[in-house]
């Protein structure tokens, strides 16, 4: 019987090695290829975070200033709700004073007095002006401001809750 042959290594080295040295420029360029078309990571995300910041702080002033606008209408239609309110409590003075007696027809007069003041003093005032006076307020006595929140949100709730019905 004949064995079979062996192949020999020295024909396979010679024919493996001319491959792996070809195949090394290819891959090398390759890479390079590729390093060229892809942006620098850290460049492109801080191109997009600045544009990202950007965007952001208009998208926050836009809401800022209508905030301040919303917040100014509601000043004025407040001052103007007070200002009624005032009057009637200066008109109801005399039929109080009929009924109940002149003392009492005082009280409300006083009270028309008082909120026509605070009327006038919140026209006066800017709305930044009020919410610093509010923020200084709360540090002061923050007992009663949460009182008098939690006696608006009772008030507020009421007031939709009757809206529904």
């Amino acid at each position: 019987m004949a064995t079979p042959k062996k192949p020999s290594t020295a024909a396979k080295k010679p024919a493996a090695k001319p491959k792996a040295a070809a195949a090394k420029p290819k891959a090398a360029t390759a890479k390079t290829a590729v390093a060229r078309a892809k942006p620098n990571p850290g460049k492109v995300e801080t191109e997009v975070q600045t544009r990202m910041k950007t965007e952001f702080s208009n998208m926050k002033d836009k809401a800022a200033e209508r905030a301040r606008e919303a917040a100014t209408s509601g000043k004025d239609k407040a001052s103007e709700a007070l200002e009624g309110f005032g009057k009637i409590l200066r008109d109801s003075a005399g039929q109080i004073d009929e009924k109940v007696g002149a003392q009492y027809g005082d009280y409300a007069r006083k009270a028309a007095d008082a909120v026509d003041d605070f009327a006038d003093k919140m026209d006066a005032k800017q709305v930044d002006d009020i919410l610093e006076d509010t923020r200084q307020f709360i540090r002061k006595s923050p007992g009663v401001a949460i009182g008098a929140a939690a006696a608006i949100g009772f008030v507020l709730a009421r007031l939709v809750r009757s809206g529904r019905d």
